[in-house]
């Protein structure tokens, strides 16, 4: 159900508001056919958030009449425990009340990790959202690699998080990435379905193995560049599935490891990353159901590697 109306609350508090169609529909049964999760539910009744029905709180025990307005405040988020605010430069793609999706430079990771506690894109995000006092913390909805560049979608409540999730899940977000590898094909489209499971020894390289994750992604040769036996191409690549490094560890395993992606079998001598770069994103919305498509340039340095041009 689409909701009819979104807005943040005096206290900028993420709330959404849907009308009810029908008389003697539970107030419990109602929002769980509106998406809000059961989860969801327990925290806006326990951590601060409110149930309205024609702007009075109400249990979810209450049945609707056909015109009741329901809206629902979702209570406020605090940022991760080990995610610290910092100021940073963000290149902002497209944002509203409930999406924020941004341009990722190459050599940024992602999120914090051990090694790397600060400085990330979610620690400028965070850092962001303080200073616009938007009670959220920063839900990762598509990431990258630390060395990919490109789009990064970010959900700004939790409940939104969740509805991009399932999405995901039923194949309704689809991204699109150029790549840069070694080698020329005897195709110009190619699909490489093949399972994808951790290598043995290592927690970080995946490697093609029997027993893995089914894993399917999609090729199509733009051009190729170089001379005979040192040519590289340029490929425009769609994930059917999410596996980690899955881009890298499929176009390894047929022969044409990405430049720059040292881990899988590339080299640095043109490029100093992995040549890969995340240039498109397009979904549904999760509140309007309208059609959102974002889109990023391969960066100079990708195209420098033969001289692409734009």
């Amino acid at each position: 159900m689409t909701p009819s109306s979104t807005a943040m609350s005096a206290d900028n508090r993420f709330r959404l508001s849907f009308t009810a169609e029908a008389d003697g529909v539970g107030l419990r049964d109602f929002l769980a056919e509106s998406g809000i999760s059961r989860r969801t539910l327990t925290a806006v009744k326990y951590k601060g958030g409110e149930i309205l029905v024609n702007g009075e709180e109400k249990t979810v025990r209450h049945d609707l009449r056909a015109g009741d307005v329901v809206t629902i405040i979702f209570p406020p988020e605090k940022p991760a425990e080990g995610l610290f605010p910092e100021e940073g430069e963000l290149s902002v793609l497209y944002e509203d009340e409930a999406l924020l999706i941004l341009d990722k430079p190459a050599g940024q990771a992602t999120i914090p990790s051990r090694d790397a506690p600060s400085g990330t894109l979610a620690n400028h995000v965070a850092g962001k959202f303080r200073t616009e006092g938007t009670p959220a913390t920063v839900h990762i909805v598509t990431r990258l690699d630390r060395e990919t560049s490109g789009i990064v979608c970010i959900a700004k409540n939790r409940h939104i998080h969740h509805l991009m999730s399932e999405k995901m899940k039923e194949g309704g977000v689809h991204k699109r990435y150029e790549a840069i590898v070694r080698g020329s094909f005897s195709r110009q489209h190619v699909f490489i379905d093949e399972p994808i499971g951790r290598k043995e020894g290592s927690i970080i390289e995946r490697m093609v193995r029997p027993d893995g994750q089914r894993a399917l992604t999609e090729v199509r040769v733009l051009e190729t560049a170089g001379t005979p036996g040192e040519e590289v191409s340029r490929l425009s690549v769609i994930l059917h599935t999410g596996r980690t490094h899955q881009i890298r560890v499929h176009l390894a395993h047929i022969g044409h490891p990405l430049e720059g992606d040292t881990l899988y079998g590339g080299t640095t001598e043109r490029i100093g990353r992995q040549a890969l770069h995340c240039v498109g994103l397009t979904f549904n919305h999760p509140l309007t159901d309208a059609p959102i498509e974002v889109k990023s340039p391969v960066p100079d340095d990708m195209l420098a590697v033969a001289g692409f041009r734009r």
